[in-house]
This record gives structure tokens, C-alpha cells and sequence, in this order.
């Protein structure tokens, strides 16, 4: 007897419908997968037959074929598990076909019958809501987060015992009620407030909120580099309904999806080590699977020790920077991750950390000291809109413990400036020039010559000028404000190590 189950495959960030095709015939007993499984799929077999005996159901020796289809599509984690098991049932004669003709399910199943969770239930419940009508069965644990798209006809059983009770029954799935996520499930963020000194750090950190601008900080161990990026998701806005789902969509695909992200609206942090790999800090792997950079999406990603990281990595952030996204391509397939983030990148002039600090001599030689900022292409260079030195705070000013401008009031100002940006914002990127006065487009037309800016810079600086501008209330960018722009642009960045280090700049 032949039974199909709807079931779903996550490919990238976005759920392909997957139809679960068994057949149960007479013959030796054999069991044949088909559909181009990856090898938790393939391994279903043995917590599907352990699943059923432990739930009851006493399958008699036969010869089952299970294809997956699409049959040139790759299959890859456990959630197919719970159609197997469903389609196996009504091959089998325990349950009618009508009773699972119009569900979609996924899910991993435990050696007793349990339904254990699985990546990437929001891409499914949001493909479900656009295509069909019928139920969508999941674990338990992904209920809450399946709910996020689809608030009704939604059932999260915890056995498939309960599971198959309810469709001999009703002929329909056990309707359950997704739990209530508790009130501290916010994830607190580190107060601005904090920072000790460091007025133009503090300042461009403002800057970058307001008009989504990649920062570098560059100075000597200790002076608060990683303390100042920290924070800077702290003055962002929060996340709005659509962004937040695409946020929980690459964490769920991820398999790092929590209640407290969740129930957050605060932008993401990311701060992976600088020895990551490339995949891990791009994406990739069999799966594939998103890296660092699109869990980072709609937040901050934080590079630290920017300049331990091999260059052939850093390089690989230029196109994702300027699309916003991730395409890994693959032999069979290609695959697209989200990855609009505010890149804060921290580095330490030298080898050494000394170079520029007046107390202390630099040790490296001008051979290290090149080497060293090699890796910082120019290319990569240009994509970074701040570049800010950041410098040591003396010993008194800490000890005095003043609390510098709170988060929650710097935030308020950010808000107010992109609310003025958005007014004017444009598709193409020569829109930035529109609101400079005479003057102010004078002025950064002789610094671009003078400093060599590339038609990048150019444009990047025009932005930042009119970000400053929308900080200070102001209508037109003037002169001062691209002063400002240009203020946080090295003259030159070295590909070959020649030029400004961005702490001396």
C-alpha cells in the first residue's frame, strides 16, 4: 500500500515542501530511502521502527520504500522523522489516509516516541501560512516559535502515542495552546553609561547607530575598545515585528533560537573569536549552515583583534557588506543567507599594541608593523565609514567613577535621526548628495582629491555628513558636518602597509 505525508526540507533560511512518499509491499523485509538523504535522514530508519514499538504499534515484517520528494533536492536533518513514521502508519493500515491528507509535519522522534525539536519550524509555519489551510505538527519545544507565523491549526504533541490517538479519533491532530514565554526572557544589553571618557568614540558610536555605518576602533590593549562595541546594539532601535521574525528565522536555522531571542526586539550582538574559519564566519559547511555574519542580522557584528584574522577571511565580508546578504554556491545548489549587519571592528596599531601611545615605546619593527596592516585590505578599508582612535583613559578619570550619557538617551536621539533620514531617503546612492549646501559639496570635493577618496568614499562620506546632520537637527549638511565625515576617514589606507595606521590617522 502507498501513503504520502507533507512534509517540509530548510534550504538557506526559506522551508521547500517535501512530500514523504512510503510504500509498504509484500517481500523479504528491506527497507529502501530514497531522495537524496544526508545522513541524519538516512539514519531515520532505526528511531522510526524503535518509535513505533515503543508507542504501541506492532509493524509487521515488510518490504518499505520511502522517497523523498523532490528526489534531486538534498534532505538534511532530523525532521523528517515524524512523516516517515506518519506515512509508514497509513502504508501500513493503522491510520486512514484522510486523517493525515491535509497536514504538514516535522520533527525528530526519540527511541520511546517522543517528539524532539529541529531546526528552522519558523521558515515551515511561515511557508505553511502562505500555501495551505490544514494543520502543522511539530515538537513541543518549537511550538512557541512556529506559533510566531501560524497561531492556529497548529498541534505540538509531546508523543507520538498522543499523536496517533487523536487521528484515529478526530482524524485530526491534538490542537495545543504554545506556552507562554515568561517576562525575563529580555536579554539585558550593556548601558553606554558606563564608558569612562572617550568623547569621540562615544560620539561616532552615535554616528554609526543613526545611519547604520560600519566602525572601526583602533588603539592600545585596554583603552575600551570592546567595551564601547558592546554597547552600541544598547542606542540601535529595537527591531520591528518583520525584523525580528527574520532574526529568529536564521537563529532557528541555526538550531540557537531561545525563548529570550524569542521574545527580544533588541538587535543581535555577534562577537565570534578571531581564529573562526571562513565558513564560520561567512557560512557554509554540508548543510549549508549560517555563519556568524548573517546571525548577526539586523545587529552588530563585532571583529575583534580585526587584524589576527587571515586576510583571505576579512576579504570574504566585502560583498556581503555592500548586498546585504550571503550566496553560497554549491555544485547541486545554491544558497542564500540574510546579512544586513553594522560591522565594529576593533584592532591594536602594532603587533605590539604600542605604536602612537606616549608612555610606552613601540617595539616592532617597520617591516612587522607593515605585514601587520596587510591584512586590512583597501578595499575593506573603504567599506568601514568611521574609522576612530581610541585612547587610553587616564588612571584619575577612572577612578572618579562618573557616569558618562545613559543608553536610553543617546537611543532617544538615534531614533530621531533616522526618522529624518527616512524622510529622504532615496534609491540611489547620489541621493546623499541632495541636501549638501554649496559650500559643504565644495569642501568634500577638494578633500576627495586631496585624501584620494574613491567614488565609494565619496558617496560614504556623504552619508555619514548627512547622518551628523540629522544628529544636530540640522535641515541641509553644511560644511562643518562634512568636516566631521572627513574627520573619520584616514587620508590613505595601504593595502601593501604603506599609509596611515587608523590610531595615527
Amino acid at each position: 500500500m502507498l501513503a504520502s505525508v507533507e512534509s517540509a526540507a530548510v534550504v538557506g533560511v526559506d522551508a521547500v515542501p517535501v512530500t514523504v512518499e512510503v510504500d509498504v509491499s509484500p517481500g523479504l523485509p528491506q527497507w529502501t530511502l530514497v531522495g537524496l538523504p544526508a545522513s541524519a535522514v538516512r539514519e531515520s530508519r532505526e528511531r522510526v521502527l524503535a518509535a513505533l514499538v515503543n508507542s504501541g504499534v506492532d509493524l509487521p515484517a515488510r518490504r518499505v520504500t520511502v522517497n523523498l520528494a523532490p528526489a534531486d533536492l538534498r534532505k538534511d536533518g532530523t525532521g523528517l522523522d515524524l512523516p516517515i513514521a506518519l506515512g509508514l502508519l497509513v502504508a501500513g493500515g493503522w491510520l486512514p489516509a484522510a486523517s493525515v491528507a491535509s497536514l504538514v509535519a516535522v520533527g525528530e522522534l526519540g527511541l520511546d516516541g517522543t517528539l524532539r525539536p529541529v531546526r528552522g519550524v519558523l521558515a515551515v509555519a511561515r511557508a505553511h501560512r502562505s500555501r495551505t489551510a490544514g494543520w502543522l505538527v511539530v515538537p513541543p519545544e518549537n511550538h512557541a516559535e512556529a506559533a510566531l507565523a501560524l497561531p492556529d491549526r497548529l498541534s505540538a504533541p509531546t508523543h507520538l502515542r498522543a499523536l496517533l490517538d487523536s487521528l484515529r479519533r478526530t482524524g485530526q491532530p491534538p490542537a495545543t495552546v504554545p506556552p507562554e514565554l515568561p517576562a525575563a526572557a529580555a536579554m539585558p544589553t550593556p548601558d553606554l553609561a558606563d564608558v569612562v571618557g572617550q568623547a569621540r568614540a562615544r560620539r561616532a558610536l552615535e554616528i554609526a547607530a543613526a545611519g547604520g555605518h560600519h566602525v572601526l576602533l583602533a588603539g592600545p590593549p585596554g583603552a575600551g575598545k570592546t567595551m564601547l562595541a558592546r554597547r552600541l546594539p544598547g542606542i540601535l532601535p529595537p527591531l520591528d515585528d518583520a525584523e525580528r521574525l527574520e532574526v529568529i528565522a536564521v537563529h532557528s536555522v541555526a538550531g540557537l533560537s531561545t525563548p529570550a531571542r524569542l521574545r527580544s526586539a533588541e538587535p543581535p550582538f555577534r562577537a565570534p573569536h578571531h581564529a573562526t574559519s571562513l565558513a564560520g564566519l561567512i557560512g557554509g559547511g554540508a548543510g549549508p549552515r549560517p555563519g556568524e555574519l548573517s546571525l548577526a542580522h539586523r545587529g552588530v557584528l563585532f571583529l575583534d583583534e580585526l587584524l589576527e584574522i587571515p586576510r583571505h577571511i576579512l576579504d570574504a565580508l566585502r560583498q556581503p557588506l555592500e548586498e546585504g546578504a550571503v550566496t553560497i554556491a554549491r555544485a547541486a545548489t545554491s544558497v542564500r543567507f540574510p546579512a544586513r549587519v553594522q560591522l565594529v571592528a576593533a584592532t591594536n596599531p602594532c603587533p605590539c599594541g604600542r605604536l602612537g601611545t606616549e608612555d610606552l615605546a613601540c617595539t616592532c619593527l617597520p617591516s612587522a608593523v607593515a605585514r601587520y596592516r596587510s591584512r586590512l585590505s583597501g578595499p575593506l578599508a573603504d567599506r568601514l565609514d568611521l574609522h576612530v582612535s581610541v585612547g587610553r583613559v587616564p588612571i584619575r578619570a577612572l577612578s572618579t567613577r562618573e557616569r558618562g550619557e545613559p543608553s536610553a538617551t543617546v537611543r532617544e536621539r538615534v531614533l530621531a535621526a533616522r526618522t529624518v533620514l527616512a524622510a529622504h531617503r532615496a534609491p540611489a546612492d547620489r541621493a546623499a548628495l541632495a541636501p549638501l549646501t554649496a559650500d559643504a559639496l565644495a569642501a568634500l570635493e577638494r578633500a576627495a582629491t586631496s585624501m584620494h577618496l574613491s567614488a565609494r568614499a565619496f558617496t560614504r562620506t556623504a552619508l555619514v555628513a548627512r547622518t551628523i546632520a540629522a544628529l544636530d537637527g540640522d535641515a541641509v549638511v553644511s560644511k562643518a558636518a562634512v568636516l566631521e565625515a572627513l574627520s573619520y576617514r584616514p587620508s590613505q589606507w595601504g593595502g601593501n602597509g604603506a599609509g596611515a595606521s587608523p590610531a595615527v590617522a
